[in-house]
């Protein structure tokens, strides 16, 4: 059974949204997966759809998703209503006619001395002008814009845990905002943000991201009851087909229960992670790379140690330290580390992607941050770099690496599950180097790779002449020989993937199991083929699956690999990636550990099969659970 990726990952929503009716979760967290579903609807709209959206617009297919939205959008609202239902008396939110004469004192001058000065009223002549994702106001003469600076729920003052809806105060005080009174009816516009560019370096970046918000519109969301003439008059303004046009009840942007989510009591949410902390490798990171290869999978393992690993590059045996960053947050002790490491006068090369989707501006901030400390910015080559690496190198010629499969960011790092590999191997060290010389190498003209441990005149171009690693289109050239391998009736193969798309995978995949091999798919998101003989599941819990992993069993030694890649085919053909095996016995038994728990779940877990999904809770193997 084939899907289509983007039908794939509305399924995967659909799980996220689950999550809300979990009777083992505290009512916080499942207030919690309401937001996460609203934030990935909102960027489901606003890229994933792309390719439905320019190519089979209208058809079919493009309907079909707009109808899974459409379902998924009233169930949330469901949602909505039943955890508030759950969550009162401690936490309530009211309309305006539940407020009394004393809570009104405070909201009449708080609407008119700091959300009206900041509120942008409209004429109707520019409405395909409406901004992305923004919460609007229509009246029958203008539409009005909700300040975007200010929450969308506010509290109630004197009343702990009680709130209310900006919105449904400025509904309800519509003459603060408009010449004379008039009835308010809510809608938002969701709009493609992919840049034109396919390619912009740092100088480029700016400009690009200037004409990011003018894409075109691909959902209107208007409440019920919205007036016909003015619905249909917005439809035609921004291009709308009738389908792409949804009715619900306010509020349009449940995001919202996310300050609900911070303010509720502690005791609702999870009890806090008390994660193994690898304390010799704390102590002394290098000397423990001395001995032996180290490999965590987080949160379960302390994250810290990939930060202490980062402090290294102050250590004063090292001279020079490589590294790919990509999503990395506002605030991070690695970047941190790097910038101090190049004002101690260290050799610090960064290749910051800047084209991380929705993180660009951030990552363009960090950009600066690295120029002025002295850190050298790597050009931002024709492909994604999407690798994860950091390398240490050391006066006397020896190299430390740090290789994983999340990203370098102090938050994701203690809320998704990755791998973290730490070597000191040198034959792969000497790898990892040859990939990041082969980046900067990539760029005739720049200058030449700086000297140091590691080869020399490497291809400007991948792929590379590597042996341990991969990257590039090596990647699925490996999993492809390898589950090729295993297309015997002692066959087992074990992948782990965020999305997993690619055809030549997935026709290896089949091969294999029908050729009796067992083929257990752990694929948290997208999966575009069902087979039969596939064992396939998603897991959605408290901690978001992140980590992408290889393990194939050949006459029963395993060989396990780790990569920062999903096995989609852009990420092959179009992104600098990186696969890399787990050499160390010992971290071979802690991923297969990790899998097999995995298989196992019953807590978390959602089959995937040609008939449909299977949910299983309730059960005795929760892989969320160490």
């Amino acid at each position: 059974m084939h899907l289509l990726p983007e039908a794939s990952w509305l399924q995967f929503n659909r799980r996220v949204l689950l999550q809300t009716e979990r009777p083992d979760f505290p009512l916080l967290e499942r207030m919690r997966f309401l937001a996460i579903w609203n934030r990935n609807l909102d960027e489901f709209f606003a890229a994933r759809i792309a390719k439905p959206f320019w190519e089979r617009r209208g058809s079919q297919d493009h309907r079909a998703l707009l109808e899974e939205a459409y379902a998924q959008a009233r169930l949330a609202y469901q949602r909505y209503q039943a955890l508030l239902e759950e969550a009162r008396p401690h936490l309530q939110v009211l309309e305006p006619q539940d407020l009394d004469e004393e809570d009104w004192l405070y909201f009449r001058v708080y609407l008119a001395e700091v959300v009206a000065p900041r509120t942008d009223l409209i004429p109707w002549e520019a409405a395909s002008d409406l901004s992305h994702g923004a919460l609007y106001f229509a009246s029958e003469a203008y539409l009005v814009r909700l300040p975007q600076d200010l929450p969308r729920l506010l509290s109630v003052p004197g009343r702990d845990g009680t709130y209310v809806r900006l919105g449904a105060l400025m509904r309800a005080r519509s003459d603060l905002f408009l010449p004379e009174p008039s009835p308010l009816y809510e809608l938002r516009v969701l709009r493609l943000l992919e840049s034109e560019r396919a390619r912009a370096d740092w100088d480029e970046l700016a400009q690009s991201l200037e004409g990011r918000q003018e894409g075109v519109a691909t959902l209107l969301v208007a409440e019920e009851g919205f007036p016909e003439a003015w619905l249909e008059q917005l439809r035609q303004t921004l291009e709308l087909i009738p389908e792409e046009v949804l009715l619900l009840p306010p509020p349009l942007n449940l995001t919202l229960v996310e300050r609900l989510v911070a303010e509720g009591p502690k005791e609702w949410r999870f009890h806090p992670l008390k994660p193994e902390r690898p304390r010799a490798f704390l102590k002394k990171p290098l000397a423990h790379l001395e001995r032996k290869d180290l490999l965590l999978y987080h949160p379960f393992a302390d994250y810290a140690a990939v930060e202490r690993f980062a402090q290294e590059a102050l250590s004063p045996e090292v001279k020079e330290v490589w590294a790919t960053l990509y999503r990395i947050g506002e605030e991070n002790p690695l970047a941190e580390a790097l910038i101090q490491a190049a004002r101690a006068g260290k050799k610090v090369h960064v290749l910051l992607e800047g084209r991380a989707r929705f993180d660009e501006l951030l990552n363009l901030q960090w950009y600066l941050r690295f120029l002025r400390a002295g850190v050298e910015v790597l050009p931002l080559p024709e492909r994604k770099v999407h690798a994860k690496a950091l390398l240490l190198l050391t006066h006397k010629g020896k190299g430390y690496a740090h290789l994983g499969t999340g990203n370098y960011n102090p938050q994701n790092g203690r809320l998704y599950t990755d791998f973290s590999l730490f070597t000191g191997r040198q034959e792969l060290v000497r790898e990892v180097h040859a990939f990041f010389q082969a980046l900067w190498a990539s760029h005739p003209g720049e200058g030449f790779p700086p000297q140091g441990p590691g080869p020399k005149d490497l291809p400007l171009q991948p792929p590379l002449a590597l042996s341990l690693l991969r990257t590039g289109e090596a990647i699925r050239n490996l999993l492809v020989e390898e589950i090729t391998k295993e297309a015997h009736p002692k066959g087992r193969v074990i992948l782990k993937f965020n999305h997993l798309t690619d055809p030549a995978v997935l026709k290896a995949l089949v091969q294999a199991a029908e050729a009796g091999a067992r083929v257990d798919l752990l694929v948290r998101s997208t999966l575009t083929l069902l087979h039969p003989a596939f064992r396939a599941k998603s897991l959605v819990g408290r901690f978001l699956e992140h980590a992408r992993v290889a393990a194939f069993r050949g006459e029963g030694d395993w060989r396990v690999y780790l990569t920062s890649a999903d096995a989609m085919p852009r990420n092959f053909q179009s992104r600098f990636e990186l696969l890399f095996p787990i050499l160390d016995k010992e971290g071979k038994k802690r991923v297969l550990r990790v899998l097999k728990r995995q298989i196992r779940d019953d807590r978390n877990s959602f089959l995937l099969t040609p008939k449909g999904e299977e949910v299983l809770w309730g059960g005795h193997h929760d892989a969320h659970r160490w």
